[in-house]
């Protein structure tokens, strides 16, 4: 990281107000009477209506809008396990995400527990306070069992970020990498490198959307995922390949490589050796497997995706959890489950063939983008995205039978959902324009 940026990110994170969020009122409190209602002795009218029925705080408290990102800091992404306190900034930053892109509150909540029982349990006594769970930056293996057991034992939707997102994104650019190379993804020969939470998570993802299970060779820091090693965590061993082969080997032929390991894995005579267009993500964070300048000079025809904003198809997070969690809320899901998640890879994957508005093209430096080779995801800052992605996933929630609220109109939804965000900008900039002045 560059002395430049370093001191940029620190005072952005200091001044004027240290840190990204902060709570303000949505109700007037200047007067007697709003003291009255809002206080005592009125408050306690909406609370014996709650009383009554527990589904009444969605009408009477901000539940219904508030999700809690949760951290223990022990795999936060790029930086590994630097505990609790030191995780904040990026749960703050996923709040201030949350709320940009799709009006979603957030309360981050970093947790000095190691210990998974503790964790849940602890999680577990916050529903009572939250419309949704975003766990985050959990490592490996524990996050599977974590969400597993929240999913099984809460009545709100619990959704490990760096698990599904990633999948949700990378699925939606091998959705389109697929309609554009002619290929079937049943077919598909796909080698992942690194089996950790995300790793793991996008190898399922990719076999509900078609790729067969036996076509996944899977990669950890000891080797190939393989029927003979006796190490294998369950959530491992589901990928084991019959016969052991180096990776190498793995990618002769194959169709997709996926990365989120480490810098500079993936050399070009690997690429060289892959099939015809191959599907390269290299997601290694912040330095990729391999480059797109490397990628590209090796195959010239090759599809790549990195986490990268200033390459081409960016694999980035906030093109997705937002709009999944914003979708769940409205629709008061009991879960985010499969249908909604490939609902919003969908999605994702229509919006990207869809003609580009010039002021994504503006935003992109004024770099035209058309759907091809180097724009098969669409671009974060898209304004279309809560548009296509809201609908699609509260729509599949109704049907698969998690929501608890019927589909609205399909276009007066999308006029509230449009209108709100346009709302939060205007207060937001109002917000820090003040700050700014001060």
């Amino acid at each position: 990281m560059s002395t430049n940026l370093e001191e940029k990110a620190l005072q952005y994170h200091e001044t004027p107000r240290p840190g990204k969020l902060e709570v303000l009122p949505c109700k007037s409190c200047f007067t007697i009477d709003d003291l009255t209602v809002a206080y005592s002795p009125g408050v306690a009218v909406p609370c014996l209506e709650i009383e009554k029925d527990k589904a009444n705080s969605a009408r009477y408290t901000n539940r219904s809008n508030l999700v809690g990102v949760i951290s223990n800091g022990t795999a936060v992404l790029g930086l590994g396990n630097i505990g609790a306190y030191a995780s904040k900034p990026v749960m703050e930053g996923k709040g201030l995400l949350f709320k940009i892109y799709a009006d979603v509150d957030v309360f981050d909540i970093e947790l000095d527990i190691s210990k998974p029982e503790t964790l849940i349990e602890v999680i577990k006594t916050m529903e009572p306070t939250f419309g949704a769970i975003n766990l985050e930056d959990i490592k490996a293996p524990e996050c599977f069992y974590v969400e597993q057991r929240l999913r099984e034992e809460m009545n709100i939707p619990v959704f490990h970020d760096d698990q599904h997102g990633t999948a949700v994104i990378t699925g939606a650019a091998l959705l389109n990498a697929a309609h554009l190379t002619g290929r079937m993804l049943q077919d598909m020969k796909c080698v992942v490198s690194g089996a950790g939470a995300a790793g793991i998570a996008c190898a399922k993802f990719y076999m509900a959307l078609g790729v067969r299970r036996e076509n996944i060779y899977m990669f950890d820091s000891k080797g190939l995922i393989h029927v003979g090693r006796l190490d294998l965590h369950p959530t491992k061993a589901m990928f084991a390949q019959s016969e052991d082969c180096t990776m190498e080997v793995a990618l002769q032929g194959a169709d997709i490589f996926l990365g989120l390991s480490k810098k500079g894995l993936l050399k070009q005579d690997m690429v060289r050796s892959m099939a015809p267009n191959p599907i390269i993500f290299a997601c290694a964070n912040p330095d990729p497997e391999i480059t797109y300048t490397e990628a590209k000079e090796a195959r010239p025809d090759c599809i790549m995706g990195s986490g990268r904003s200033d390459w081409p198809n960016q694999v980035n997070n906030v093109s997705c959890f937002p709009y999944i969690f914003r979708a769940a809320l409205d629709m008061q899901a009991t879960t985010i489950n499969e249908a909604m998640k490939i609902a919003a890879a969908r999605a994702l994957a229509d919006l990207a063939r869809e003609s580009v508005p010039a002021e994504v093209v503006q935003a992109n430096g004024g770099v035209p983008l058309e759907f091809g080779l180097d724009y098969i995801i669409p671009k974060p800052f898209d304004p279309r995205m809560i548009e296509y992605l809201c609908p699609a996933i509260a729509e599949a929630a109704v049907i698969s039978g998690v929501a608890r609220r019927p589909m609205p109109d399909k276009a007066e939804y999308i006029a509230h959902l449009k209108q709100r965000v346009e709302s939060v900008h205007q207060r937001t900039h109002a917000l820090v324009d003040s700050y700014k002045a001060n």
